[in-house]
């Protein structure tokens, strides 16, 4: 995973986390949805990124790299 995605991922958990936080302060559960939303986007895209760096692991194991 490279470092600009790596902050992008995060950038967009705390954004949500925040965008959940003032959701529940101010009673908008619609504002509280999109950050968990937000949060959820970012896991995926994690998850997505730690399968990639591990398939190129594998390929450069196997390619002699």
């Amino acid at each position: 995973m490279g470092i600009a995605d790596k902050f992008s991922n995060k950038a967009e958990d705390l954004g949500g986390r925040a965008k959940e936080a003032a959701g529940a302060a101010a009673g908008d559960d619609d504002l509280k949805a999109e950050g968990k939303a937000d949060q959820a986007s970012s896991a995926v895209k994690d998850g997505v990124e730690k399968v990639k760096d591990k398939a190129n692991e594998i390929a450069d194991k196997l390619t002699g790299k």
